[in-house]
């Protein structure tokens, strides 16, 4: 991608309890810290369990990057007194105007909606100007999947993804929302 083509800026968005902002790299710290957690790494397709050094910083690298394909943002909880970062919410681009979602939420704070606040802003944000989102969640993963049809997401079918931490391809339901 020459430099004309660079990414616009991700804009902070409002979710009303925590913002979604772009990730900075003072994140690195906390989100190596939520991420080692294997809970965290084994719903994820590309988090490796346990992680090797350097992963995290060229995770947050390849986020800041201006020719980046993904936009990724930290929930951030500090506007109403919470933690700086308590999961990851992201969408990388795809073709013909579509993005697929991506997301994980540390423990501490699971089974409180927050995945599902953090998705529904971005999706009413639609800051990529997509026709369509994807997601998938791991058939293990069932809280995952309510995060998705909650926010209107359309189950579309089975499938299966590698997942890193696990070292195996795992059965996955797929979902769209058109925008």
């Amino acid at each position: 991608m020459s430099l004309d083509h660079k990414r616009t800026e991700q804009p902070v968005i409002d979710a009303g309890r925590f913002v979604l902002r772009p990730l900075r790299k003072s994140d690195e710290g906390l989100i190596a810290h939520y991420v080692s957690d294997e809970r965290v790494a084994r719903m994820t397709t590309a988090i490796p369990h346990p992680l090797p050094p350097g992963a995290i910083e060229a995770f947050v690298a390849r986020a800041l990057d201006e020719e980046r394909e993904e936009d990724v943002w930290a929930i951030d909880g500090t506007a109403d007194g919470g933690e700086e970062l308590k999961g990851i919410i992201s969408l990388k681009r795809l073709d013909r105007d579509q993005s697929e979602v991506g997301y994980w939420i540390a423990p501490v704070f699971w089974n409180n909606g927050l995945a599902s606040d953090a998705l529904r802003a971005l999706v009413e944000t639609n800051p990529q100007g997509s026709n369509a989102l994807f997601a998938s969640a791991f058939q293990d993963n069932p809280a995952s999947a309510r995060v998705l049809t909650h926010c209107g997401f359309e189950y579309l079918g089975d499938a299966e993804t590698f997942s890193v931490a696990r070292d195996a391809t795992v059965p996955t339901w797929t979902y769209s929302r058109k925008l």
